[in-house]
């Protein structure tokens, strides 16, 4: 399909709340769907959520295998969810590293929930329903903060907690 281009921090699409998706298992859907993956696997993303491509709508995608961005994490399956619903479970939380494909050359350290139940839809319609911890509890809630219009710089403790990649980690 396409590899879009993917809006930057300060693009007003990205502070808006994204729209439901009211109909699956479309080719409006698939196609949109098709052009995120194309669009995360050409620049190395972890997840990318449809407002940061144009699209305003509750679709976001995730994935982790072997990626260099992210070279000491474990692996996060693909998935497709769309209509999220995110429960936090318990109140432990945990601080990391995170970077945005909206907010590129950057990182920043984000305290997010250690362990969250996501449910949802895949793009054919199929209910998901999954409890996790660590980092694919982290990127299901950076991803799903997109379609909130939130982008994780907002929700750092402290300024001084974000910095460039290559000042932060320059073997990297």
């Amino acid at each position: 399909m396409t590899v879009r281009r993917v809006l930057k921090m300060g693009d007003p699409l990205l502070y808006r709340r994204a729209d439901p998706v009211p109909n699956l298992d479309t080719p409006e859907l698939h196609a949109l769907i098709q052009d995120m993956f194309d669009t995360m696997h050409a620049l190395n993303g972890a997840g990318l959520a449809a407002p940061q491509i144009g699209a305003s709508q509750r679709v976001v995608i995730f994935e982790v295998s072997a990626n260099s961005r992210y070279p000491d994490v474990e692996t996060v399956p693909t998935t497709v969810l769309i209509n999220p619903v995110l429960a936090p479970i318990g109140d432990e939380m945990e601080e990391g590293w995170e970077g945005c494909l909206s907010v590129p050359g950057l990182r920043g350290r984000v305290s997010r929930h250690q362990h969250l139940r996501y449910t949802g839809f895949d793009a054919m319609g199929n209910p998901i329903d999954r409890t996790v911890s660590g980092f694919h509890a982290r990127v299901v809630q950076h991803e799903c903060d997109h379609l909130d219009g939130i982008l994780y710089p907002m929700r750092l403790a402290d300024i001084r907690l974000l910095g460039f990649e290559d000042a932060l980690f320059p073997d990297l």
